[in-house]
């Protein structure tokens, strides 16, 4: 079948900033709604917390792709924070028809269950909010931050205290408690921890009736400031004194310092990325094609990257491929440390998508495209150059033989280079960047692949702390850690009709056919095996998906994804239960199948993850590889080749060359000096 034009990829394309805006407008005008700006005025009100694209079913997107059925209704998701009622609660509306809105209706979880108000993802007023009660909190423990640290937080104009919050925000369903860890606001902040964490409840719709719970300072617990600033006065505290920081080449800082001991250049341009003829790609709207791929692509503020109608030469090999979750599981001594397990999407993962630094984040030559978010704002805010596509030299062949004659020449050589279309994104979640790709291999190989950079989420270090991890500075613990990342993968190959197999390979003893007596090892396959469901235990349900390596489930519109922007702090009875998924014991032969991939890495923190964590060692990801579903390697198509014969031989003084493209690549470095803008504004 032919690959579908690029207006029918655009039922899968994301909102635009005109059809963000026109929801937004059509559901503030509604007075049962009873919605106020989200920005301002006292938490317990009614807000528009997250617009986004509500995709269409698959069963009607796939008879609009592949029967010429009708085109499915294009339809917003919008979450709202009803606060300002006795019963708080959140709910999800289906908006419609775009881009003119005339109708909302409720949205389901699985199993019917509302939505607690406390499992809200954070908003900027409630941090605000946070803010004041730790300004008024702090104000018994001005002496001791000064003295200590040389920073403070109440009444604050330069040298700043700050604080990164973590979660889950309590330890039983209904809580919202969250530990506070105070740093100094210096160039790389989240390394500058200054030993004192704070519990803050935070629960209640009036900020008034906040209230700090515990405190616990280098090592011991208090029950409240004051108690912590008596025992200062008194001169029975162990204070943790910090060396003042230097004004310049600051540890957390990426400013140059110390040399290399070669001495070989770094201050000119190393390698670059180039297009000496220009793009081999195609992208229309958010439709992409190269070689025999095509795709629909969009970014999801609710969880990132999403792709749709995966095809190759025209077939259909999986109708979805996307990111889920991310989590991240820490140990420590602090208590905040021991709290921490961040599931990304309550964090809006997909929605801080800062700007792609070109040269740096993706090549100079790669296409840069913006991305529009509605997520905790009063109108669509463009995020510049969000997504990136390039071409990307592999710099190792994808295939090549040379074929000796074993007397010093040969008898020919023949070579095709690498290279992969690479489809990307970043999400900075607070500390950590994560980068997203997706790479397309001209052999019908795609590969999933993400890479965790950033800032190490850090305590502050005692003695204690050392069995959690590595002192990577002199008052800086790095806090022993496991990132896992789950992404969906519905496959439908040769149709939706799929079954699940494993090959599994065992040693055989057999009598050699043509040595009587003797006895060889064979390595016969068996195909069909069950797959061994072996699990890890997990401490919450919400983390249920990270289980398994692999599990693989029948495909229901009601099962659109793993995880939930409310996991994050309500861990204990998740809206969205991937146990669910697999307990109804469904028959998975023949039928509409969806694989749950988790793929993860222990991060040991260690002095070199200072100033930040480096990419190289820390990226994990999964193939979809063809496995006799062509006649032969489908890169055959490709005119990239090179093949070396000799005229001559055994001289070799004469060889015929054939290449099918142009024999010189032209300029490889654009003209122009570097710019960036790193701006996301409301339009």
């Amino acid at each position: 079948p032919a690959a579908p034009p690029a207006d029918e990829a655009s039922i899968f394309t994301d909102l635009s900033p005109a059809e963000l805006r026109a929801v937004r407008s059509f559901l503030m005008s509604r007075p049962e709604l009873g919605l106020s700006p989200s920005r301002g005025g006292p938490l317990a009100k009614n807000t528009l917390f997250l617009v986004e694209l509500l995709p269409p079913k698959k069963r009607l997107a796939l008879r609009y792709l592949d029967q010429g059925g009708p085109r499915p209704r294009r339809q917003a998701r919008a979450v709202v924070f009803f606060g300002g009622q006795a019963e708080p609660n959140i709910t999800e509306f289906a908006v419609g028809p775009l881009p003119r809105p005339s109708s909302y209706r409720p949205l389901r979880f699985k199993g019917g269950r509302a939505i607690p108000f406390t499992a809200r993802p954070m908003t900027q007023l409630e941090y605000e909010l946070l803010h004041r009660t730790m300004v008024e909190a702090m104000e018994p423990l001005y002496r001791l931050l000064r003295d200590a640290t040389g920073f403070w937080y109440h009444n604050c104009t330069q040298r700043c205290l700050t604080f990164s919050d973590i979660a889950p925000r309590g330890l039983a369903p209904g809580e919202r408690r969250s530990w506070l860890v105070l740093q100094r606001f210096v160039e790389g902040f989240f390394l500058h921890p200054v030993g004192l964490e704070v519990l803050v409840d935070h629960r209640d719709a009036d900020p008034r009736r906040w209230a700090v719970q515990r405190l616990w300072y280098n090592g011991q617990y208090f029950s409240s400031p004051q108690e912590l600033a008596d025992r200062y006065e008194r001169g029975t505290l162990a204070v943790a004194r910090l060396a003042e920081p230097p004004s310049r080449q600051l540890f957390s800082s990426y400013e140059p310092r110390g040399h290399f001991a070669t001495g070989t250049p770094t201050d000119v341009h190393g390698a670059k990325v180039c297009e000496p003829q220009g793009r081999r790609y195609r992208l229309r709207g958010n439709w992409l094609e190269y070689g025999g791929w095509s795709l629909a692509f969009r970014l999801r503020s609710s969880a990132g990257l999403q792709l749709f109608d995966l095809r190759f030469n025209g077939e259909r090999v999986a109708y979805e491929v996307s990111v889920q979750e991310a989590i991240a599981f820490y140990g420590g001594h602090t208590p905040a440390a021991m709290q921490t397990k961040y599931m990304d999407a309550g964090w809006g993962m997909g929605s801080v998508t800062y700007e792609l630094a070109r040269g740096i984040d993706c090549p100079e030559a790669a296409t840069y495209l913006d991305a529009h978010h509605l997520y905790d704002a009063d109108g669509p805010v463009r995020f510049a150059a969000a997504i990136c596509v390039f071409e990307l030299p592999t710099g190792v062949p994808l295939r090549r033989h040379f074929d000796s004659d074993f007397q010093g020449g040969f008898h020919f050589y023949a070579g095709l280079e690498g290279q992969a279309l690479v489809l990307r994104t970043t999400s900075t979640v607070y500390n950590y960047d994560y980068i997203w790709d997706f790479l397309l291999y001209p052999n019908g190989v795609m590969e999933a692949k993400v890479h965790a950079t950033g800032f190490i989420h850090a305590t502050f270090y005692t003695p204690q702390g050392r069995r959690y991890g590595s002192r990577v500075h002199s008052h800086v613990l790095g806090n022993l850690h496991t990132h896992l990342v789950h992404y969906k993968v519905d496959l439908d190959v040769a149709g939706t009709g799929n079954s699940f197999e494993t090959m599994d390979v065992r040693f055989e003893n057999i009598s050699n056919p043509w040595s009587p007596g003797a006895r060889v090892v064979a390595q016969p396959g068996e195909l069909g095996r069950p797959w061994p469901w072996h699990a890890w235990v997990c401490p919450r349900p919400a983390l249920g998906p990270r289980r398994y390596h692999l599990a693989v489930t029948r495909h229901h519109e009601n099962e659109p994804s793993s995880s939930s922007i409310y996991a994050q702090n309500d861990p204990w009875e998740p809206l969205v239960s991937f146990e669910g998924f697999l307990r109804n014991n469904e028959n998975i032969e023949d039928q509409d199948l969806v694989a749950w991939v988790t793929v993860g890495f222990l991060h040991v923190p260690h002095a070199e993850d200072v100033p930040n964590t480096a990419t190289p060692g820390n990226a994990v990801g999964f193939f979809l590889r063809p496995f006799n579903f062509f006649d032969e390697d489908p890169s055959v198509a490709s005119r990239s080749p090179v093949i070396v014969r000799p005229l001559d031989a055994p001289t070799f003084s004469r060889l015929d060359i054939q290449r099918w493209t142009p024999a010189s690549p032209g300029p490889c470095v654009a003209p122009g000096p570097f710019t960036y803008n790193g701006t996301y504004r409301q339009q």
